[in-house]
């Protein structure tokens, strides 16, 4: 088996395999991308279980039959099943078309479009603690309302316990995982 992950996802293929060695610094910074997020050197800001739910939730987002969706939601199941499947069931209301938002720059308010503002649910706050519900709504706003994150958002992560170290690994890993979600999709177009 394969340890590259993107491999892993899509099921390389000895064309696919051919494909991506065509462009091996960014198979390999997309491979040292997902270490650094999900083998780090310290897991003392974000945990293995944290970063695993969150990487469920944020996958989950773009609908049931992505591939890195099942990927992640199967890694999550295995750090903890019981905060995964809330944060999985909380992903599947909260799974909209999107992106949405508001611009503030003169010119592009014609482009506003608005949608859903996710919060977690009293019974996910509940089962998922503070801190891993506010990481929850700090993605789904990255990833469907990105042009409205703003200091508050991030204020109310620091009062659900988040570090500044923990605030930054936390969105980059929701960065990390759009962009791979892409990378995924382009190639299984090809496959």
């Amino acid at each position: 088996m394969t340890h590259d992950v993107v491999d892993r996802i899509v099921g390389v293929t000895p064309e696919l395999d051919a494909l991506r060695h065509r462009r091996p610094v960014t198979r390999d910074q997309l491979q040292a991308s997902f270490d650094a997020l999900f083998a780090p050197v310290s897991d003392a800001e974000v945990s293995q279980a944290e970063r695993e739910i969150v990487a469920a939730f944020a996958t989950a987002l773009a609908g049931a039959d992505d591939p890195t969706a099942a990927f992640y939601a199967a890694r999550a199941q295995e750090a903890d099943a019981e905060r995964s499947a809330v944060a999985l069931a909380e992903a599947a209301s909260a799974a909209v078309a999107g992106p949405f938002g508001a611009y503030t720059e003169l010119g592009l308010q014609s482009e506003n479009t608005d949608g859903l503002r996710y919060t977690p649910s009293d019974a996910a706050v509940a089962a998922l603690g503070e801190r891993l519900a506010a990481a929850l709504a700090h993605a789904h706003l990255l990833v469907l309302r990105p042009r409205e994150a703003s200091g508050d958002d991030l204020g109310r992560l620091v009062e659900a316990g988040w570090s500044a170290d923990g605030i930054v690994t936390l969105s980059q890993l929701v960065s990390f995982l759009a962009f791979q979600q892409r990378v995924v999709t382009g190639l299984k177009v090809l496959v």
